[in-house]
């Protein structure tokens, strides 16, 4: 399940935490198992992410993009783990990836929550730029 799915950032109502603690829970317990499955972890950085575990939310996206280093979608949350924890370098050049391996969901790239720590930093620039030139040569 992609992030952008679920970055709507409002606050989720106790029993929502809870449900989230119990999943995220779980999940670990899966990933203990099998640090492999990749489904699993990207449930998992997702809860992370959903429950303000930012860190531990980007420690999953660096095992993911280790286990899937072409997978667009995988280094797009990637750049989003990193902008929530103001790491707007590394931000962009996972995004700037992502668009290489084949991420154009560009319309969502502009308001993605995640995301606004990097759109605020100068290094965005580039990465408008780069989509400006790929809309160009686009039939």
């Amino acid at each position: 399940m992609p992030k952008q799915a679920n970055s709507s950032r409002k606050k989720p109502i106790h029993q929502e935490l809870k449900d989230l603690d119990f999943e995220i829970s779980f999940m670990e317990g899966v990933t203990h198992r099998d640090p492999t499955y990749v489904e699993a972890l990207q449930i998992l950085g997702d809860d992370y992410t959903r429950r303000g575990r930012f860190e531990d939310g980007l420690k999953v996206d660096e095992r993911l993009a280790t286990l899937s280093p072409q997978d667009a979608l995988v280094r797009y949350n990637l750049a989003c783990s990193y902008s929530l924890l103001s790491q707007c370098e590394q931000a962009a050049r996972a995004l700037e990836l992502a668009i290489d391996l084949g991420y154009r969901d560009f319309k969502w790239m502009t308001k993605d929550p995640d995301l606004k720590n990097l759109r605020l930093d100068p290094g965005y620039k580039r990465i408008r730029a780069k989509v400006r030139q790929l809309r160009i040569k686009a039939p």
